[in-house]
């Protein structure tokens, strides 16, 4: 073999690392990129799933990459196949039996659901997480034979759901252990913005109730019952309770972890030469926002696999996007998030705006005079978000007298 052509290693085949192996191939035609996923299918756009378990969107349209575009680009790619041990003073990873030696390795294996865990609930057909297209085809075929359908927890996973059972014409409703939804991100104002778009469409908001058991006959959920009394009945239940990192392919290899994901610098290298993470799994330090966190969304995890292709090539590139996430909140709300929150910094301070007519709201984030983040919710209400974006980024400074003028900032 040619000492000169290049071999990386790429574990997980979501949006981070087949950005980087298309990158990697893009910028080196001679290098060799092993690409390994433990799903049956290649890429695919999760940001897809919500609006095709809602019957918006065809299967065919979630669908980014296929085999024969990896065969093209000449990708191998690794389907089905999960990575047993990585051995880094060998430079090897060891998967089905076989080892692929590499110059540099990217983890970029996301996270997995966590499950309800609770009596009842343990192999229960009808229960279910919501992450991956299977998911996405076994709650749809459920909800075809359910009249009431049950989403569990307060994250944006949850809502999804709650708003696909609410659209696809079951009664709906959904249980919330804290007192309103992502209560994490969002006061009490902005979430009940949230509450109301859900209740105008019909969805029963159960707040402070905790899931106890489950209830059910021949293997099949039939209701749940909560710490506090209250039982549900229904026929589809999906629990939408945040994710664990995936990093138990890490360990003995001694790259630093935490229960955050794979610690890693502003160029998304590890402790360890020569490995690095990218996407929901990397716990990284962002130079702009000069703080270390995990931002699981669609645009940062593109992103990553950018840099980190970079990187792996041997540049000095630093990750310097402003995360963002974009949803629909139930047909009569939008939220725009960028940037920080107080969920990250507990220190932030806040200025907000809202405007009960039009059921806007805004908020800005400051730390140490930086603006450094802020959410936008209301139809129509997103002007300015770009000069907001520059603003973080400039790491300018504004004097407090200007912080409620900024709210009204327009593109």
């Amino acid at each position: 073999m040619d000492s000169d052509i290049r071999r990386y290693v790429i574990v997980g085949n979501g949006f981070a690392g087949t950005t980087c192996a298309e990158q990697l191939r893009k910028h080196d035609p001679s290098c060799e990129v092993t690409l390994f996923g433990d799903e049956p299918y290649p890429l695919y756009n999760r940001i897809s799933l919500p609006p095709m378990l809602r019957k918006q969107l065809p299967e065919a349209k979630v669908m980014i990459r296929s085999v024969a575009w990896h065969e093209e680009h000449r990708i191998d790619l690794k389907l089905r196949t999960a990575v047993s041990k990585i051995i880094p003073e060998e430079h090897v990873v060891e998967a089905d039996g076989s080892s692929y030696p590499y110059d540099a390795l990217l983890i970029a294996t996301g996270g997995r659901p966590n499950t309800c865990d609770v009596p009842g609930g343990e192999g229960a057909a009808n229960l279910y997480s919501f992450q991956y297209l299977d998911d996405t085809r076994a709650i749809s075929e459920q909800l075809e034979h359910s009249k009431a359908a049950v989403a569990i927890g307060g994250s944006f996973i949850a809502y999804e759901l709650a708003e696909a059972f609410s659209v696809r014409g079951v009664e709906t409703h959904w249980v919330l252990r804290g007192p309103r939804t992502l209560h994490r991100i969002l006061d009490e104002t902005a979430a009940e913005l949230v509450a109301e778009a859900a209740r105008d469409q019909g969805v029963y908001l159960h707040y402070g109730e905790e899931v106890e058991s489950f209830v059910r006959s021949n293997g099949v959920v039939t209701k749940l019952i909560t710490k506090k009394g209250l039982e549900i009945s229904g026929e589809c239940f999906a629990a939408g309770l945040g994710l664990t990192m995936n990093t138990d392919v890490l360990v003995g290899t001694g790259v630093e972890t935490s229960r955050n994901g794979i610690l890693c610098n502003d160029h998304l290298e590890t402790n360890v030469s020569g490995i690095f993470a990218a996407g929901d799994v990397a716990d990284f330090f962002d130079p702009i926002l000069e703080i270390r966190y995990r931002m699981g969304t669609w645009n940062n995890a593109g992103a990553h696999g950018k840099v980190a292709a970079i990187n792996m090539m041997g540049g000095s590139e630093k990750y310097h996007d402003i995360p963002e996430y974009s949803s629909l909140l139930f047909k009569g709300q939008t939220i725009t998030q960028f940037g920080l929150s107080p969920e990250l910094r507990p220190d932030l301070e806040t200025v907000i705006k809202v405007d009960e007519e039009k059921k806007w709201y805004r908020s800005l984030y400051f730390w140490q005079d930086r603006l450094v983040g802020g959410i936008m919710m209301g139809k129509g209400n997103r002007a300015g978000k770009r000069k907001y974006g520059e603003a973080i980024k400039s790491k300018q400074a504004f004097p407090k007298h200007e912080w409620q003028s900024m709210l009204e900032w327009t593109a």
